[in-house]
């Protein structure tokens, strides 16, 4: 049967797809016709015909592919302007540098497309805006953690150190990425810097807050040691991030050193673990589990069973803990399962056909299975392109026809996107094109022959895996690239710092699945409250490191000069101050309450984030937050 959610999903998966056609059809026209919608009609051209003469001799426009977007401030910030220029559309036909770095070019669609239609303009990229949030979480959800649950099962990794390594890179995915494709390939790293720090401070105030605000009447205590270690380490994290910041550059040794900390903050993690678990074998003292979740669900029936087990197992007879061999099912991507879109899941198996479709239909429930596909019609336009390229072996969701075409497309569309890079020749295009149809065509050949109907790959499961976990980090470049694209281009259209919205649109919109998620574990009590609280400081903190690090990491990489410049920005650090004041207030007033989370603990944090938030708005309109 449909739920209300599922329809809920379909028909909000209608309205980003509605959006994307729109902006599709647009670019389109444009590209055919780029003074379409720039009222540059005879008579204007007549009146204006030096001006316009000029810019139409430059033949570039601003949809012409040989242009290169670089956001130069200086000249952007003419456009509001428009000075010695009739309208701001007719300013970026002269000035095709002046625009967004993404697949769509919102500026001009704002300016020239959607002209006479603003109110039209804004609630298209508005709904854009939200789809491509709901893409980047959706990915991490059905695609990336699905990937990264068979990897550690493949590689038969120990919770605790899959719970320091791969689960936080699949319930992190969204901001890790959204902060590389800040950093690398355009002039955006204060936007990818503000919003892992905002997302930072919205976690560790306003969701630990929230969660202390609920649980105060309960009087649940936590865990003491584990709380002041990841603090302590998070502070640590600041600081040298400060140090970087203040430095202002960082050499490809400095990131790794920066991303090394992360390491060092695991390797006592593990550590901690093993003493413990030797230390009930001598019967020293009783263990207390990194991630106890003995008590997130009540009921006692075998379906609930992988739910309630603890990470820890205790073996009746010797009553020594006994390490599980993997994490709970629940816990992989628990920070993005809102975005999760299998809406089919309650519907009763059917047999599936080669293409994965439900053919035959029982007379019972009709009239909820047709709603059933009108909603999932309604959400493939937005899911196709991602299970037509990334291979999925989950025996629920296994099809042979999708995985035949995701191993034929993955290597074209990296052959594609390998393209889509600077200074390539024709021969290289050509030659890249070549090796995707030619891998493709292998890859698909074999899979067709050595593949099932009923039942998902048995034997090298390994490469599937691989394959899905790399296609899963591509589509999260692509979707996160242009979603800071697109937050660059309002930033432009408004007027406003792009790294303002980075700070709080970008941090929001990616802490959204730590607040429900953390929120919602937290409300079953016991040990889930002790769970939620670890994930809101060891989050943002590998978010943190290993975001920030990879980033700064792949911009020294790929810099001409020998360290990376760091964005200039001062705000970063009334940014940082805010979040050690939260840290701060934490590690003052839990130790006080004897670790148990009360109203004081949640109004303080609260009201930090709300002077933040004051003080950085108050300060950009009074022009002292723009880069410098």
């Amino acid at each position: 049967m449909v739920v209300p959610s599922s329809q809920f999903r379909g028909i909000f998966n209608g309205v980003c797809f509605s959006a994307f056609l729109f902006l599709i059809c647009n670019q389109w026209n444009s590209v055919q016709n780029p003074l379409r919608n720039s009222h540059l009609g005879s008579v204007g051209l007549l009146s204006r015909s030096r001006r316009v003469s000029e810019i139409n001799s430059s033949a570039v426009f601003v949809n012409d592919a040989s242009v290169v977007p670089h956001h130069d401030p200086n000249l952007c910030s003419g456009l509001l302007d428009h000075k010695d220029f009739d309208d701001p559309c007719e300013y970026l036909i002269a000035h095709p540098e002046c625009t967004s770095d993404g697949f769509f070019n919102y500026v001009r669609f704002y300016y020239c497309d959607c002209k006479d239609y603003t109110f039209l303009a804004y609630i298209v990229l508005g709904v854009w805006l939200v789809a491509l949030f709901y893409l980047l979480g959706n990915t991490a959800a059905d695609y990336f953690c699905c990937s990264l649950e068979k990897l550690s099962s493949l590689l038969k990794l120990p919770p605790t150190v899959a719970g320091v390594s791969l689960l936080p890179l699949g319930n992190g995915a969204p901001d890790l990425f959204a902060s590389i494709a800040a950093f690398v390939g355009k002039d955006a790293g204060g936007v990818g810097l503000n919003s892992v720090l905002g997302g930072a401070v919205f976690i560790t105030c306003v969701v630990v807050g929230v969660i202390s605000l609920l649980v105060s009447k309960r009087r649940i205590q936590i865990d003491k040691a584990s709380f002041i270690r990841d603090t302590c380490f998070f502070l640590l994290t600041i600081v040298a991030l400060g140090v970087i910041l203040i430095v202002g550059k960082v050499s490809v040794g400095g990131a790794i050193a920066f991303v090394s900390l992360y390491l060092v903050y695991a390797f006592s993690v593990v550590a901690n673990e093993i003493l413990k678990r030797y230390a009930c074998s001598w019967r020293l003292k009783s263990v207390r589990p990194l991630l106890p979740v003995t008590e997130f669900l009540g009921g006692s029936s075998d379906e609930d069973e992988s739910v309630n087990a603890p990470l820890l197992a205790s073996d009746s007879k010797t009553e020594v803990p006994q390490l599980q061999d993997n994490l709970p099912h629940w816990m992989w991507g628990s920070q993005v399962a809102i975005y999760s879109n299998d809406v089919l899941k309650d519907i009763p198996d059917s047999p599936k056909g080669e293409w994965g479709w439900n053919e035959e239909e029982t007379a019972k429930c009709h009239s909820w299975r047709s709603c059933s596909k009108l909603f999932y019609l309604l959400e493939m336009p937005l899911t196709i392109l991602r299970r037509l390229t990334i291979p999925i072996i989950e025996e629920e969701r296994w099809s042979k026809g999708f995985a035949v075409a995701s191993a034929t497309l993955a290597p074209m569309l990296l052959a594609l996107l390998w393209n889509t890079c600077d200074n390539l020749g024709l021969l290289d295009r050509e030659v890249s094109y070549l090796i995707g149809v030619c891998c493709g065509g292998v890859f698909g050949v074999l899979a067709y022959r050595y593949t099932n109907t009923n039942e998902p790959p048995r034997k090298f499961v390994l490469p599937w895996v691989i394959g899905g976990f790399c296609m899963s980090i591509i589509w999260f470049y692509m979707i996160a690239n242009e979603l800071v694209a697109l937050l660059v281009g309002l930033g432009e259209i408004f007027g406003v710092n792009p790294s303002l919205l980075g700070l709080t649109v970008l941090a929001w919109g990616n802490s959204m699945g730590d607040l429900m998620s953390n929120v919602a574990l937290a409300m079953h009590g016991g040990d889930s409250v002790q769970i939620a609280m670890s994930g809101c400081y060891a989050g943002p903190m590998f978010n943190t490191l290993v975001g920030l690090g990879l980033s700064m990491l792949f911009g020294a990489w790929t810099s001409r000069s020998e360290s990376y410049n760091v964005p200039e920005d001062t705000s970063l650090f009334y940014t940082m101050g805010f979040l050690i004041a939260g840290l701060m207030w934490s590690l003052i007033v839990l130790p006080r309450n004897d670790m148990r989370p009360n109203k004081m603990l949640g109004i303080g944090l609260i009201t930090i984030y709300s002077m933040f938030l004051i003080f950085r708005l108050t300060t950009y309109m009074c022009g002292m937050t723009v880069d410098e």
